[in-house]
């Protein structure tokens, strides 16, 4: 290669804005209803959102209670082959309509029913495709499965980094050593395992992971969310998310009212749990009436928010971040490339600098020199994602796949709230993009029938000559 042509490389790799990167989130905030155009909004300013998954391995060994697959997930066979075309074309989908970079999550029922080697191809295939990829689990498996899923052939490790999201809450149950949780602080000791078993594999073979905590809230549970919450905030979880159950999936599931628990009840429980008020309007992913997420750090035994949302010099700083480095790239990039660029758009932008030390300032200023230097700093993040009720989703998809809008209140607001959704996944087979709540609450229940005839799962035949299905225990779907 010649010096030009290193020197267009090198020009290349240091522009702060990719220009395909920058057209999806223009794309994305057209895309966005007025209702979630707001100051803090991130989609189409720093990203184009989430995505998942469908259709490649719906099958769980758990049962949930509520469990938003339909009820024939459950009688599909897991098959390594099926789930990596389905990824591959999915994945394909999502780096043309989306663009270059997003998270993506590997979820669909439970993921380490794939074997290791599938679950790393599965991985591999979604990094391809410039994506972030999250491994969706109830966390009830050995440490031996994270072993063969890091090291390959010959016991070379293959992946440097995982990021996990685990579901454990008392409305789960078959999982070992605990069949029936008798309430949230009795999988305590399961959730520590767990975390447990990602610190030693970064002991032992240098392997980073992030690791998310999930929990589905009933009225049953409701009241325990804030003890979760302190009880779990040092276990080594980055992320808790909390999702109040809606009516989709399952039906023979559902045994609570479910409408009797609000979003306000669920954030109020979090913020009791981290003992401060936390703000969701600092950054919002879609409309809040579906997601809510506050970003800080734990210093010693008290949470701390990142930005102040009453405070104008620090949205003066979330504002210059959307400004100045909403563009740029964060995911996937090189750490060492990362720090070039935003070196570049510092010394092209020098007021960054004042943005940065005011905001260092202020911060030290509400923690302390004394517990900033003498207490551990944990970032952590929470969140609360509530899906929508099946009955309000289909009347309110149909009428947007016609292009008219409800003059139902209730529909018209479903509506807003899937224009908004932070959460897309890929159908190949026509070329679309939907909204979580729309695949599962309208199109999982005629896709896992069609599964169940193209995977069906093996019988054998049993002494009185009748055959039994082969299957996994449990009633159907995902772990959450």
């Amino acid at each position: 290669m010649d010096v030009t042509a290193r020197l267009r490389g090198l020009v290349r790799a240091l522009r702060p804005v990719e220009p395909e990167f920058a057209a999806a989130m223009a794309r994305r905030w057209a895309e966005l209803p007025q209702t979630a155009r707001t100051p803090g909004q991130t989609l189409g300013r720093h990203g184009v959102g989430c995505e998942g998954t469908h259709g490649v391995f719906p099958q769980c060994n758990l049962a949930c209670t509520p469990c938003y697959h339909s009820r024939d997930a459950n009688q599909v066979r897991v098959d390594g082959p099926h789930t990596l075309a389905g990824v591959r074309a999915q994945m394909a989908l999502l780096r043309e309509r989306r663009g270059p970079r997003a998270h993506a999550q590997l979820i669909g029922g439970e993921v380490t029913l794939l074997a290791p080697d599938d679950h790393a191809e599965a991985l591999a295939i979604m990094r391809a495709h410039g994506r972030e990829p999250m491994s969706f689990t109830h966390g009830d498996f050995d440490y031996s499965y994270l072993e063969r899923l890091v090291l390959g052939p010959g016991g070379r490790r293959r992946l440097r980094r995982l990021s996990f999201a685990a579901h454990f809450d008392s409305l789960m149950f078959g999982r070992r050593g605990i069949a029936r949780p008798p309430d949230e602080a009795s999988l305590n000791p399961y959730r520590v395992q767990f975390a447990g078993m990602f610190a030693r594999l970064r002991r032992e073979h240098k392997v980073r992971s992030f690791l998310a905590h999930n929990m589905t809230v009933t009225p049953a549970n409701v009241g325990q969310v804030a003890g979760v919450v302190r009880d779990c905030r040092a276990m080594g979880y980055a992320m808790f998310s909390f999702q109040p159950a809606a009516f989709v999936g399952d039906e023979r599931r559902w045994h609570e009212n479910y409408q009797d628990v609000t979003g306000e009840q669920v954030w109020a429980q979090i913020e009791a749990g981290v003992g401060t008020r936390l703000d969701y309007h600092v950054f919002e992913h879609g409309d809040v009436r579906c997601n809510r997420v506050a970003y800080g750090f734990w210093a010693g035994d008290r949470w701390y928010p990142f930005l102040e949302g009453g405070d104008p010099a620090d949205l003066a700083v979330r504002d210059g971040f959307f400004r100045y480095f909403g563009p740029l790239n964060f995911t996937g990039t090189p750490v060492a490339l990362l720090v070039a660029r935003i070196a570049v758009i510092t010394a092209a932008h020098p007021r960054i600098i004042a943005l940065a030390a005011g905001w260092a300032a202020r911060i030290t200023r509400r923690v302390g020199v004394r517990r900033l230097l003498g207490q551990r700093l944990r970032p952590v993040t929470y969140v609360m994602h509530q899906f929508m009720d099946a009955a309000d989703v289909k009347p309110a998809w149909e009428l947007m796949q016609r292009g008219q809008a409800s003059g139902d209140p209730r529909i018209r607001g479903t509506q807003e709230r899937l224009a908004a959704c932070h959460y897309a996944m890929a159908h190949p087979e026509n070329g679309t993009l939907v909204p979580a709540c729309v695949q599962h609450g309208v199109l999982d229940p005629a896709e896992n029938r069609q599964l169940r005839v193209l995977l069906p799962l093996p019988t054998v035949r049993r002494s009185d000559g009748r055959n039994d299905e082969l299957g996994q225990p449990g009633t159907g779907g995902a772990a959450g």
